[in-house]
């Protein structure tokens, strides 16, 4: 069992940053690949960036790369998402969850998932 809360969201102008932090709780957070996923109103959910267990990859959406950036600290069992250069269409509900890295980054969808924290971005 992992369970997962997120926080670090916000309202922030364009062109500026958040980081986004979601801490794991479970003996088996560091075997688990772990993503960000983020909801818009009246949009389907859409997969934005994952990184592996072990930390050496790391995926992206097209909409995203080069501006944000994934990471994990497994003694801390916390997983970020740096977010850089912030437009308005980013606004969204952004969600961690913690399965395979096939699970997350092909089939979109995770085991286990947090509850969610806003990301406003005013234009």
């Amino acid at each position: 069992q992992v369970q997962l809360v997120e926080s670090g969201g916000g309202l922030v102008q364009a062109g500026g940053s958040l980081r986004l932090s979601c801490a794991a709780s479970g003996r088996s957070f560091s075997t688990y690949a772990m993503g960000w996923f983020r909801q818009a109103p009246g949009k389907e959910r859409e997969f934005v960036a994952a990184i592996s267990w072990h930390t050496i990859s790391t995926y992206y959406a097209d909409s995203v790369k080069g501006r944000f950036t994934i990471s994990r600290d497994n003694a801390k069992n916390t997983v970020y998402l740096q977010m850089n250069s912030l437009k308005p269409e980013d606004t969204a509900v952004y969600y961690c969850a913690a399965d395979t890295s096939t699970n997350l980054v092909v089939r979109k969808t995770g085991e286990y998932w947090g509850q969610g924290t806003q990301v406003t971005v005013s234009s």
